[in-house]
């Protein structure tokens, strides 16, 4: 069902302070709830995405993105480009067969998030809302028969499925583009909620 290389895990160095203001930053960071993901510069992958397996009618999470979403592609036409944040492999098939994720990007000035899915191998995106940076929001996937909802901030928007029952295949984690890699290291947490 996996394909090789969809998924890697990829460890990073713990990060040194060489100043009090940096230790200080580094010890709220490490008290904040959540897995601190890190999309290096150069990758498409973030850090701690293990393998796993999932079937599941609701993705429930909280997520916190910091100053460095906001970035600048190569290409500009690639800045529209929706970098995936959340979400399940669907009908136990590849995530570019059927699949839905909260995505996100930083364009025309401002940190957006959208919904983003596959359905038989078709694309869907849809813009759900512009967000701060530095700030928890809660996103929610119900994925019920035949149709995946996405809800975060007083948004909802509804995408077509192509099979019914809860949602088995894998779980989905950040992952940077489009086409292009990180142009520099993104970090952002995730806490996964009940």
């Amino acid at each position: 069902m996996i394909a090789a290389g969809c998924l890697r895990k990829e460890e990073v160095a713990p990060a040194t302070a060489p100043t009090a203001v940096a230790a200080s930053a580094d010890a709220t960071a490490a008290t904040e709830p959540g897995v601190l993901y890190t999309i290096l510069k150069g990758q498409h992958y973030a850090t701690s995405n293990p393998v796993r397996l999932v079937s599941k009618t609701k993705l429930k999470f909280s997520v916190k993105f910091d100053n460095t979403a906001s970035y600048k592609t190569k290409a500009t036409n690639n800045q529209a480009d929706v970098n995936k944040l959340y979400g399940v492999a669907d009908c136990n098939s590849l995530h570019q067969t059927n699949s839905a994720r909260f995505g996100w990007r930083w364009y025309q000035n401002r940190l957006e998030l959208l919904a983003y899915s596959y359905r038989a191998g078709v694309n869907t995106t849809t813009l759900l809302t512009a967000i701060d940076r530095n700030k928890w929001y809660t996103c929610e996937l119900q994925i019920t028969d035949g149709k995946y909802t996405f809800l975060v901030n007083g948004k909802k928007v509804e995408h077509k499925r192509s099979c019914t029952g809860a949602a088995k295949g894998y779980q989905l984690y950040p992952y940077f583009g489009g086409d292009e890699t990180a142009p520099q290291n993104i970090t952002l947490r995730l806490q996964d909620l009940p």
